[in-house]
């Protein structure tokens, strides 16, 4: 796609290309640092993006990652470290020479110009031949769905449809990477969650490179193939969606991504594959041996709430026999339906809480348990993860 660019687009030379076909990432971040004044906003970040990839950048609000995307976009340099697209330095090379497109999150249109012009700007400026610009604009347009909307500005346009002309724009040029930040924010749910499946069928119809930027972590775990989240700065952890989700590498980014419940505990013994952590709320709780070795001292055992199970007597097996290894008797604190799944909050004898999500399989006028009702909380070793607290 980016052999068709125009030289003065800045696109990649032959031994760009050589290098990604040989195995290395399109775009390799080395120790990049920014600093505003005294505050540190990317502190020492590395990072690898392979070709065609859907990579997402998580983070709350002002973690760094807006920052990180902008020094790709060339609208900040870099105080330290390198950004390698293929085998090119261009941390400091401007917006222009660079084969990337960033789309903003306010999609910043030109509001005297048509659908048509704001797609051909970037076009224009790069002086391409007005017989090429129509025919890439035809392109865009049908690619993104906006035929017949071409003579209109952008405030006679939806918000979704403001959306695909940006999108349209950044697209125009055939950029090596194109970067989004926190496009979707300014849409309704319904049309947000409409609009995540079209990015994700354009991005693997083009084959190209996106990167986006989100703070939503639901957003981030549809769309990506890999997340790197970024606290103060940093990346905290960067890996696919099931992984971030099931094995997060610390106590932050369990409770940073998705819901989650946390038993603190000091204590380990070892029974055979297993370890068992004594926690204050919870008591007791037997683990499954952790993937990584944890060290001495404070622990957490994190469990997700749909892999906590009810019930009103605890579970038994086929002979009669209670098998719950990790049972935690408590009654209905609190109830939140929520169409697909019900959420219970159970208050533990032991003095804690524990939250289980239940999918509500049945079409049932109420809900399975009612408030103040005695229940059963359980759970097995495989559904816990040992964090170092």
């Amino acid at each position: 796609m980016t052999d068709e660019l125009p030289k003065t687009h800045g696109a990649t030379g032959a031994a760009d290309g050589d290098a990604v076909a040989a195995g290395q990432p399109l775009l390799r971040i080395e120790a990049v640092a920014k600093s505003f004044g005294t505050f540190r906003a990317v502190d020492g970040v590395s990072l690898d993006i392979k070709a065609g990839e859907f990579f997402a950048l998580l983070g709350p609000s002002g973690c760094g990652k807006t920052t990180l995307l902008r020094m790709l976009a060339g609208f900040e340099a870099p105080d330290e470290g390198r950004i390698l697209l293929g085998d090119k330095d261009i941390a400091q090379a401007l917006p222009h020479e660079r084969p990337i497109n960033m789309m903003f999150q306010n999609y910043a249109l030109f509001p005297h110009l048509s659908v048509r012009d704001n797609i051909a700007f970037g076009l224009k400026r790069a002086g391409m031949a007005r017989a090429d610009i129509a025919t890439r604009v035809a392109e865009m347009v049908a690619l993104v769905k906006l035929e017949g909307l071409e003579k209109r500005k952008p405030d006679q346009l939806s918000g979704g449809q403001r959306q695909r002309v940006a999108l349209a724009r950044a697209l125009a040029r055939r950029p090596q990477l194109l970067l989004l930040d926190e496009p979707l924010a300014a849409l309704d749910k319904k049309l947000r969650e409409s609009t995540q499946g079209e990015l994700m069928a354009l991005q693997r119809r083009l084959g190209m490179t996106f990167i986006i930027v989100t703070h939503d972590q639901e957003e981030a775990m549809t769309m990506a193939s890999r997340i790197g989240v970024m606290k103060s700065g940093k990346l905290a952890q960067v890996a696919s969606p099931r992984q971030l989700y099931e094995a997060p590498r610390s106590r932050w980014i369990a409770e940073f991504v998705g819901d989650v419940n946390l038993f603190d505990g000091e204590s380990k013994l070892r029974d055979g594959h297993r370890l068992i952590i004594g926690t204050r709320d919870a008591g007791a709780l037997v683990v499954a041996e952790p993937r990584e070795p944890v060290g001495a001292g404070k622990l957490a055992v994190a469990i997700r709430p749909e892999k906590v199970k009810l019930s009103r007597h605890g579970p038994v097996s086929e002979a009669g026999r209670e098998t719950a290894i990790n049972r935690l008797d408590g009654v209905i604190a609190d109830i939140c339906y929520l169409g697909g799944t019900t959420t219970y909050k159970v208050k533990l004898d032991t003095g804690g809480t524990v939250q289980a999500s239940v999918a509500n399989n049945a079409r049932i006028d109420v809900d399975a348990y009612s408030l103040n009702q005695h229940v059963v909380a359980w759970f097995t070793p495989d559904d816990c993860v040992v964090l170092q607290s």
